[in-house]
């Protein structure tokens, strides 16, 4: 047997799993004093906007999917937020942009929702006080933490842009420069503002001081957000979208979540004899490569907030439709798609399973690195840039209206068998992220492999980069010089990454099997599996 980068973790009494050790070590005391898998977490998600503030945070959006043992049912959770009520295409164009700023605070078009989130999921199954699961968030906001390689990393690669607004470049770049690993940073208004979230719930975010600081500071700016914006802000419950591969039923979140995006991917590849290919080989990767073509041709078609448009969900998701898209691909790459928005992948993915076997998967994202780099004012929190993602094309889906929700790479996922949670999983990583799960259910579902060596095994990003005119087909360079020689000779668009490139996202996962959690983290983030 191959040794995985790390063991898988396993454990009887609840596990998680996320992209930050601190963070996991956080939601896994929560369940052992007794706290929900919510609980738990609300914790990772919490510590992980502390620690790992260049991927998440309390002003990004995250989704939820919440497995509820007792009522046995599926929930979903949309925590992401609305466009400003002035935020219109023409307010752009008056100042002479053609697209939407990616950074500063002309890029925070829509309203954080993450706290939201966390407070409404807490409300219907939460067992422990806010107080406690903010408070190791607080603390190593407060009393600092020990800046990790990705941070220090991403930090020291973005300094120009970190020192562009005065309470941004204090915050991020002590002493003025970027902060090395180990070295220590704390971020106590950041430790302020959670306080008051943990004090006063959602309130404490979304009105009052907090608040009107935000938007004081992007008004400021010429930003377009208002105290008004933020409260009239709410998550929303919803249905999950679901289909089924191989027997196993297969949850996303609906629209404006891509996730449809790798439920029709599974749909087309049951057209064919996966288990019989080699997942290393070049067989495999052009299958998948194509399935995800033909998934994003509609995604990028249809996907936008469904209150503002019809997505014909019920036929994108038919076994008829999954036939006809499966029957277009052949032995050689099909017509490239048409050069899109890249995709911030900068994303966290969290998973969790409580000892009532209750489960959660939550992704949470400022969208780019840093998101908007722009802190709003005394708060020290550091603001998402996802609304930048609308287009001002008045043609376009995702066209900006004002109370709108964007096109949202997040995409939390779960795997069910015999009406029962199977696998909880989930990826960072923009339009890696539909891939990346994809990759990850056939090969646990196809080739049996455990969950570490699922998430191990080199993976590939069919997408386009920063300042980039074509999608490429990025593939990690573990794939042997064979398989990657045969897909450039078919007329894949191949471009070697490295041995374990950071682009291809942090997965994490837990597998339910006999009362048995058998947990993975990414050994390309910094992340555990950790159990009871």
């Amino acid at each position: 047997m191959s040794r995985t980068t790390r063991p898988v973790a396993l454990a009887r009494n609840g596990m998680v799993s996320s992209p930050h050790y601190l963070a996991s070590t956080a939601g896994l005391q929560v369940l052992q004093e007794g706290g929900s898998a919510v609980d738990a977490a609300v914790a990772i998600n919490a510590t992980l906007g502390v620690v790992y503030p260049h991927m998440t945070g309390p002003g990004g959006d995250a989704f939820w999917l919440i497995y509820d043992a007792q009522s046995r049912r599926v929930h979903a959770l949309n925590g992401s937020g609305r466009a400003g009520a002035a935020a219109t295409r023409d307010f752009y164009r008056r100042q002479g942009h053609q697209e939407i700023p990616s950074r500063g605070p002309g890029a925070v078009v829509t309203v954080p929702g993450a706290v939201d989130s966390w407070c409404t999921a807490h409300d219907r199954y939460g067992k422990l006080p806010l107080e406690r699961l903010l408070a190791p968030a607080i603390n190593y906001a407060r009393s600092g933490f020990a800046v990790c390689a990705g941070l220090a990393s991403c930090t020291a690669e973005l300094t120009e842009m970190l020192s562009t607004h005065e309470a941004t470049r204090s915050t991020m770049l002590p002493g003025g420069s970027a902060s090395l690993m180990g070295e220590v940073l704390s971020l106590p208004k950041l430790a302020e503002t959670l306080e008051t979230v943990a004090q006063k719930g959602r309130d404490g975010f979304y009105q009052g001081p907090v608040a009107d600081e935000i938007t004081r500071a992007l008004q400021s700016q010429g930003g377009v957000l208002t105290a008004a914006d933020f409260a009239a802000h709410s998550s929303d419950w919803t249905e999950p979208i679901s289909t089924t591969y191989r027997g196993y039923r297969a949850y996303q979140h609906g629209p404006n979540s891509q996730g449809f995006a790798h439920l029709m991917a599974l749909n087309i590849l049951e057209n064919f004899n996966i288990s019989g290919m080699d997942h290393h080989g070049p067989g495999y990767v052009h299958l998948l490569v194509e399935a995800t073509k033909q998934a994003f041709a509609d995604r990028d078609r249809y996907l936008t907030d469904p209150a503002f448009a019809d997505i014909p969900m019920d036929h994108l998701l038919s076994a008829e439709y999954a036939a006809e898209l499966a029957g277009r691909i052949t032995d050689a790459p099909g017509s490239p798609l048409r050069p899109a928005a890249r995709l911030g992948g900068d994303t966290t993915c969290s998973v969790v399973v409580d000892s009532e076997g209750n489960a959660v998967s939550v992704i949470q994202s400022l969208y780019h690195e840093f998101g908007s780099g722009f802190i709003g004012g005394e708060t020290g929190v550091l603001l998402q840039n996802r609304g930048s993602f609308f287009s001002l094309d008045d043609e376009h889906p995702n066209r900006l209206e004002p109370g709108k929700r964007t096109f949202h790479t997040l995409m939390p996922g779960m795997l069910f068998r015999d009406e029962q949670p199977y696998l909880v999983y989930g990826t960072m990583g923009g339009e890696g992220q539909p891939q990346t799960s994809t990759a990850l259910v056939t090969r646990i579902v196809d080739f049996g492999c455990d969950v570490q060596t699922a998430i191990d095994a080199p993976r590939w990003l069919y997408g386009r980069t920063w300042g980039e005119a074509r999608r490429d087909l990025r593939m990690e360079s573990r794939f042997s010089a064979a398989t990657l020689d045969t897909l450039g000779n078919l007329g894949h668009p191949v471009r070697q990454a490295g041995a374990w490139d950071d682009t291809m996202g942090h997965a994490q996962a837990i597998r339910i099997t006999d009362g048995v959690l058998a947990g993975g983290a990414d050994p390309r983030g910094e992340g555990l599996a950790l159990g009871w």
